[in-house]
């Protein structure tokens, strides 16, 4: 496994004449940490962050100026070949939320958030089975069902008020994406 089995491609990314304003609300209609900065022929040239962004001001003068003016052109890549252990290293050492990864011709192919690495050391069926749980703490308020995961088959178990309550519980359980067939029990 390797830097292209974890990233998110296509990457979103801004040229360096994007207005503050436009990356400022990619980032927060994304949710992302920053955004890579390319160029014409999408070779990576820069990186803006959202704290870039702050310390830039928010006021009408600073708005409309481009990115180019706040973003970092010195820039940590990886490249595609990366391991997902010199990922974490990388990410960890120089304190980064996102890494542009890149082609030797510094192209831009994709992002590697942590999120993307967290979500290799969390088997599937754990991130289901947490997601089936959050769903039904949710409708109920409490804890009162197991939820189990066997390849994206999920059961619960537990007390249920009435039949009503199992197939309201059923049905929930459902629409968790991912999950391919559930089985209620008492």
């Amino acid at each position: 496994m390797n830097a292209a089995d974890v990233m998110s491609s296509p990457a979103v990314a801004v040229n360096p004449s994007t207005t503050v304003r436009a990356a400022s609300a990619m980032l927060g209609d994304h949710g992302f940490s920053a955004l890579p900065v390319v160029d014409d022929e999408d070779r990576l040239v820069g990186i803006v962050s959202g704290a870039d962004l702050l310390l830039a001001g928010m006021s009408p003068e600073t708005a409309d100026e481009p990115v180019s003016r706040v973003m970092r052109g010195s820039v940590i890549s990886a490249p595609m070949t990366a391991s997902p252990a010199e990922l974490t290293e990388t990410m960890l050492a120089q304190r980064l939320r996102c890494l542009p990864i890149v082609t030797y011709g510094q192209l831009l192919v994709g992002v590697v958030s942590r999120s993307d690495l967290l979500r290799i050391l969390t088997p599937a069926d754990a991130v289901l089975a947490a997601r089936v749980d959050t769903a039904l703490r949710a409708y109920s308020g409490d804890p009162r069902w197991t939820v189990s995961v066997q390849d994206g088959e999920v059961s619960v178990s537990g007390p249920f008020s009435d039949q009503a309550e199992r197939k309201v519980v059923e049905a929930l359980v459902r629409t968790v994406p991912g999950v391919r067939g559930t089985q209620v029990a008492s």
